[in-house]
């Protein structure tokens, strides 16, 4: 279970997190929206260790995310997947290796990390592509190599930013049907960032809208008429989401 409390977080005087309280069960999916810079990687981030809160409280797996020593939250980081925005894949490296890295970094030997990255490359529709590098492939590409990277480990927890930012709809579409493919096959618990409308109506099973620094909504878009400034937000989709 992943589990937040009063988490408050400021850069400057630029008040992001106010007061951010919830709870995600095991195998649970999860949307988090909202509008640009309004804090959405900043809540991600503070549940998988990447920035630490100002106030409150960060517990996965009855282990306190914020108070954790940089071993013990390495140690806690292997459960994670992480799916970056713009894939964070290192151009000096080649697909298999970008995918294998997380393995070699927890000890796997290479041919074994090797093995385990083919695997995960395969799972996402890019078997054959493993030699090339990042700058060879389309945008949607990397974006797969990028899922492999964050599932290669068979985490139990997979964090998606915006996984379909900057891609065209028939990419977005091969996307959508990819993570609802691993979800199935993985039963991994899944917060995913996004301001994607199409992903929003296929996975808003529970939606979590933040604005001003709190969440404003929490439940199913079917029921999102009932947040005034979340149906705002939706804006004419409204109709066609709830459809």
């Amino acid at each position: 279970m992943i589990r937040v409390k009063d988490l408050r977080k400021s850069f400057g005087k630029n008040h992001v997190l106010r007061g951010v309280s919830l709870e995600i069960s095991d195998g649970e999916t999860v949307l988090i929206v909202g509008k640009s810079g309004i804090g959405k990687s900043v809540l991600v981030k503070c549940i998988v260790g990447l920035l630490k809160p100002d106030e409150g409280e960060v517990w996965v797996d009855n282990l306190r995310v914020d108070k954790l020593s940089h071993k013990e939250l390495n140690r806690l980081r292997k459960s994670f997947g992480y799916v970056f925005q713009y894939s964070a894949l290192f151009d000096w490296m080649t697909v298999l290796e970008n995918v294998a890295l997380p393995l070699r970094e927890m000890g796997f030997s290479k041919e074994e990390a090797y093995d385990r990255a083919l695997e995960a490359l395969r799972m996402v529709g890019l078997g054959g592509s493993e030699g090339k590098y990042p700058q060879e492939l389309s945008g949607g590409m990397r974006k797969r190599a990028g899922i492999a990277r964050a599932i290669v480990t068979n985490p139990r927890y997979i964090f998606y930013d915006e996984p379909t930012s900057g891609l065209d709809p028939l990419t977005s579409r091969l996307i959508y049907e990819l993570m609802e493919d691993l979800h199935s096959q993985l039963s991994a618990t899944t917060v995913i960032i996004t301001h994607d409308l199409e992903l929003i109506r296929r996975f808003g099973k529970r939606v979590i809208y933040l604005d001003k620094g709190i969440i404003e909504f929490d439940g199913k878009i079917s029921d999102a008429h009932l947040s005034p400034s979340f149906s705002e937000f939706l804006g004419n989709y409204l109709n066609y989401i709830k459809g």
